[in-house]
């Protein structure tokens, strides 16, 4: 198997073809995708709260301990 070298200065070349490309989001965007994923962080967060505490209500009400 034959292994292609290429100059830096092409690959640089490349590079920056390939970074002209891409499509970077406005400022609006990213504040909008931001909220999102506080938001739903938050809602995560609550739900694992409620559901953590429901578990450990029904554990203690299983076996009895704490009492």
């Amino acid at each position: 198997m034959a292994s292609k070298t290429t100059n830096p200065f092409t690959f640089l070349q490349q590079v920056r073809s390939e970074a002209a490309k891409v499509t970077w989001p406005s400022r609006r965007e990213t504040m909008i995708s931001t909220a999102m994923v506080v938001v739903f962080a938050i809602i995560a967060m609550i739900f694992f709260f409620v559901a953590d505490q429901l578990m450990a209500f029904g554990i203690d009400l299983i076996l009895g301990l704490g009492r």
